[in-house]
């Protein structure tokens, strides 16, 4: 009686030609719809050589558009950080009525196009919308002017510190808050030494990527900005006015910028990473 022995292969020991097929097609999407369009941004921004294009990153309008990139950002990110850190604290560390509900509501920002986000905004605080008359009256402009645009942005990237930290904290539990507790800390006291240096590198990971969707939001701050030149266009604003109107190395030399600020958050993206897995490997040990 001959026996059949059957040999146990691993689910990542499949032949050879099904791994590299597999890794072809997939550095073949990276490349097609990732790479190959970065290339194309840099290759058209640079087309007429370096002085152009600095030429057309001095313009004042494109200036202006940077440095209210800059603003919304500073004023958006800090917002959303805290906004995060304390729907995380709650979440995750407490027991409460609505608490589904509150995980609902941070959500809803992913299921909600920041177009229509922006056009609430515009029902809420334009010329002819809920509160358009009051705001008039006391001679306070929000839509068509920097509160508007910093509004949309807060409301279109508030869920990503939230979403970073949440299952990080519920992984972590709450032993060592309570033994803080235990020992005479106060809330604040347990929340500074001891919830938030667990979880620093999620929460910087979570902040790099508020910060680069406020800086390349466009369907929200497109609705509630008015594009106004010089003073209400962002970046991705100027993109898209320098482009209709033919200056394409103009356009592409902004669109070159906003490139680069999300290759540096991939940069500091992979070292959060490495350093916060280093981190858990070294607490494992």
């Amino acid at each position: 009686m001959v026996k059949q022995t059957r040999t146990r292969r691993s689910a990542t020991q499949d032949a050879g030609w099904v791994r590299w097929s597999l890794v072809a097609i997939a550095l073949g999407y990276i490349g097609l719809f990732l790479v190959l369009p970065l290339v194309t941004v840099f290759s058209q921004a640079l087309k007429d050589g370096v002085g152009p294009y600095l030429e057309a990153l001095q313009d004042r309008e494109t200036f202006a558009a940077i440095k209210l990139t800059l603003i919304v950002a500073a004023i958006a990110v800090p917002l959303n950080t805290v906004f995060g850190l304390t729907a995380s604290w709650a979440i995750a560390k407490f027991e409460f009525h609505g608490k589904s509900m509150l995980i609902t509501l941070i959500d809803l920002p992913f299921s909600v196009s920041p177009v229509i986000s922006g056009l609430v905004y515009v029902l809420i605080f334009g010329l002819q919308g809920w509160l358009g008359p009051w705001l008039v009256e006391h001679d306070i402009q929000i839509i068509f002017a920097v509160p508007g645009i910093v509004l949309a942005t807060v409301f279109v990237t508030f869920p990503f510190v939230a979403r970073e930290l949440i299952p990080l904290m519920q992984a972590q539990g709450t032993l060592e808050e309570e033994a803080a507790v235990s020992l005479g800390a106060t809330g604040f006291q347990t929340f500074f030494r001891v919830t938030l240096p667990n979880i620093k590198w999620g929460l910087l990971y979570g902040v790099l990527l508020c910060n680069a969707r406020a800086m390349g939001e466009f369907g929200a701050v497109s609705v509630v900005s008015g594009h106004i030149r010089g003073l209400t266009n962002t970046m991705p604003l100027q993109v898209e006015i320098l482009y209709n109107e033919y200056s394409f190395v103009a356009a592409f030399a902004v669109a070159s910028l906003l490139a680069l600020l999300a290759l540096v958050t991939l940069l500091a993206k992979s070292i959060l990473e490495w350093r916060f897995g280093r981190e858990i490997a070294a607490a494992q040990s």
